[in-house]
């Protein structure tokens, strides 16, 4: 469920929060003297940021926050303290919060709402005993101290993370790839979006050899996806186009993963709630920009008849492919869409996808492995909104040489190019179906955690999404002065 962040002038809540700077303004709170000293005396003895008053009838915090840093690390910076403070809220049971600053600090206030709202998520939809469920229901920040437009933005986005949470979370017998097609058309639908699933039968009609390969094992048909957001006032000629990997469980074919390495194979859609979500938040936001989010989705598992290692396969766009591995499906589903792509004549094309164990091996949790084509000066803008959100961007080579690595013998391409550099060869097969300025984002690092992680929870994060919002702001600024 999403936490709704509001607008209040009702300032006798039960919990305050006053986001302040310097001791200097904390005398401008409306606190006693006594309660000021204390507030002095904690700062300056064991350097908190945040320090608790208890008054009985209410409760107050006061944050403190490093106005000298960068807007990046402030921001970053309050919505860590904000993830804090929610679950301190949730183990004393209350409810309700209200946050406002003196000195009118309008986007690090949201920063700690938007921290709050993001840690106060739990997936409990299968849990008889919700006894321990979060309490906080409603966020409230002062009046006037943002406009309703960035507010507005920011409960869409918020909700968009945590749907898209809610989907990588749900298992596979509660969530296959019709069940998956269904729900995220029902949802863009509710927001003025169009969508269109194309079935198996038009999926074999256009002869999308990657994604029938992969679902050659399965008892349940794949699904491709259009979900498109096209407003009257859009300031893009040409679409910007979003493919996001709808795995909805990978057990790696007949190269089957072993030990634990299938648990958390729910979560291989994540690229395609990504983009679902994103599309979903573009629309509720009224964005004006045409986006397209194609979601080629199937299971990965195997039988008598799943494709095997050896298998030469014919994509949508006539190249043939030797299958050397079958658990590197999500590279053949996304590559069918990457050139189903080119039809739109886009702008610009993102893909993501949990696509590479080795770009979770090279940068951990913490970031985005990230290859473009074409799109150097689009990169660039979107690293400066990943670093504004927190969802850092790492760029690696797309060096020609790579491109000798995924020759086959006997075809034109194969799925893996050796063991090494395995996420720059998986981004140089997809870049093989583009030709428009294209920009591949693997995922498979910051998309499900094992553990908690600050206002990021266990399980499916939702990551993307508000890298993609703040990219699509920053170019409604950029083309509404062209």
């Amino acid at each position: 469920m999403t936490t709704p962040v509001i607008f209040s002038e009702n300032t006798k809540q039960q919990v305050k929060v006053y986001l302040v700077d310097s001791k200097e303004v904390v005398e401008k709170l409306d606190l006693t003297a006594d309660e000021k000293a204390f507030v002095y005396t904690q700062h300056n003895d064991s350097k908190c940021e945040s320090i608790y008053i208890n008054r009985y009838t209410e409760t107050i915090y006061v944050l403190f926050f490093n106005s000298k840093k960068i807007r990046v690390q402030k921001s970053e910076s309050c919505r860590k303290q904000g993830a804090v403070l929610c679950s301190h809220i949730n183990m004393h049971k209350w409810e309700t919060v209200f946050i406002s600053s003196p000195d009118g600090f309008a986007s690090e206030v949201l920063a700690v709402a938007e921290g709050m709202a993001l840690a106060n998520y739990s997936f409990d939809k299968y849990k008889s005993d919700k006894k321990n469920k979060n309490t906080l229901k409603e966020i409230a920040i002062e009046k006037g101290l943002v406009s309703e437009h960035a507010l507005a933005e920011l409960n869409n986005t918020i909700e968009a993370v945590i749907w898209a949470r809610d989907l990588v979370n749900e298992p596979l017998n509660k969530l296959n790839a019709t069940d998956f097609s269904e729900i995220i058309s029902e949802k863009i639908r509710e927001v003025g979006g169009k969508t269109e699933i194309l079935n198996k039968k038009k999926i074999e009609a256009l002869k999308m050899g990657g994604l029938l390969a992969v679902n050659q094992g399965s008892i349940d048909p794949p699904t491709f996806t259009i979900l498109e957001w096209n407003p009257e006032n859009k300031m893009n000629d040409k679409p910007i186009i979003l493919v996001g990997k709808g795995v909805v469980f990978d057990t790696g074919g007949y190269n089957l993963k072993t030990g634990s390495y299938m648990n958390d194979m729910k979560s291989d859609m994540a690229g395609a709630a990504t983009v679902s979500a994103a599309v979903f938040a573009a629309a509720k936001s009224k964005i004006p920009l045409h986006v397209i989010a194609l979601v080629p989705s199937t299971d990965n598992r195997l039988n008598g008849n799943a494709h095997v290692s050896g298998d030469v396969i014919t994509m949508f766009d006539g190249t043939t492919v030797e299958v050397l591995n079958t658990d590197a499906e999500g590279r053949l589903i996304l590559a069918d869409a990457l050139a189903y792509a080119k039809k739109f004549k886009p702008e610009m094309v993102f893909s993501f996808a949990t696509l590479t164990g080795a770009a979770s091996r090279a940068i951990g949790t913490q970031g985005i492995v990230v290859i473009e084509s074409k799109a150097t000066d689009i990169f660039n803008e979107l690293e400066k909104s990943g670093n504004y959100v927190h969802e850092r961007l790492v760029k690696f080579p797309n060096w020609s040489e790579y491109g000798e690595m995924i020759k086959s013998d006997i075809a034109d391409l194969k799925n893996i190019g050796g063991e090494s550099a395995g996420m720059i060869t998986a981004a140089k097969f997809l870049e093989h179906f583009t030709n428009y300025p294209f920009i591949h984002f693997d995922i498979a690092g910051p998309a499900y955690l094992d553990r908690a992680d600050g206002y990021r929870p266990k399980g499916g994060t939702g990551v993307g999404i508000r890298l993609l919002m703040h990219y699509f702001s920053t170019l409604k600024r950029q083309k509404s002065k062209e």
